[in-house]
């Protein structure tokens, strides 16, 4: 399988001794991998550092087999990401939106933005302001301003926060049908683990700053009911070896 991101030992540590420490794990073309766990396990620091947004202690990044810190512009051409928040310009229309991005790329035709706001599920809201938008309808439109680059990689972070049911179905369909139709690969971090468990394919677990498991849903559902039964267990586990250590 091809290799799409490689993380390798990655060591973050802030001034109050917290951050992510010696996390290791590859992301595979297709994949669809969430990574999740509580609040302050790590998971923006890590996305910060795989994107280019912060620099490690330790360890090594690798897209595409080239490093981000030393080739930056060649490391992200194929990437798309959302880092903390889904921003837009609340004044201008969806399509606008997409309109000012495309600016930053060459050749990209109203069509083609057209078929991104379709893809997304937000073509008849084409000429509606953001400032009417739920959090959902402004996800999605940042997923399509993300899909502007041809991305083969998308990484976001905590994309599902806000989204009502009806958000999260929808959110969960496009990622799906991205992956099948269009072979993105996703990189997704969060904290809903039934929403990972219906969406992802892969998993790792973060706690404490440290990669707890990372494997397989098929795999670790072979002897959990859930995700979130197998997660609980690993908990147990990491914080019992705590007060043994």
């Amino acid at each position: 399988m091809e290799k799409v991101l490689e993380i390798h030992q990655i060591t973050k540590i802030y001034k109050n001794q917290r951050g992510i420490k010696d996390v290791s794990f590859n992301v595979y073309r297709g994949d669809v991998f969430g990574f999740f766990g509580p609040n302050g396990a790590g998971k923006s620091t890590l996305l910060k550092i795989i994107t280019g947004l912060m620099r490690t202690n330790k360890g090594t990044v690798k897209i595409f087999g080239l490093n981000p810190m030393e080739h930056y512009e060649k490391a992200m051409k194929k990437v798309g990401c959302i880092i903390e928040s889904a921003d837009s310009y609340e004044y201008m229309t969806a399509f606008q939106n997409l309109k000012m991005t495309a600016s930053y790329y060459p050749n990209v035709s109203n069509a083609e933005l057209d078929k991104m706001l379709e893809t997304v599920g937000l073509i008849k809201y084409r000429n509606e302001k953001a400032s009417n938008f739920s959090t959902g309808m402004k996800m999605r439109l940042a997923i399509a301003a993300v899909l502007i680059a041809d991305p083969d990689l998308v990484i976001l972070d905590e994309p599902t926060n806000g989204l009502d049911i009806e958000g999260l179905v929808d959110f969960r369909q496009l990622i799906k049908r991205l992956s099948e139709e269009q072979g993105v690969t996703f990189l997704i971090s969060s904290h809903m683990i039934n929403e990972m468990e219906q969406m992802c394919n892969r998993i790792g677990i973060l706690y404490e700053g440290k990669l707890l498991t990372e494997g397989l849903v098929a795999d670790l559902l072979t002897e959990h009911e859930s995700l979130e039964q197998y997660f609980i267990n690993q908990l147990k586990l990491a914080r019992e070896e705590k007060i043994h250590a």
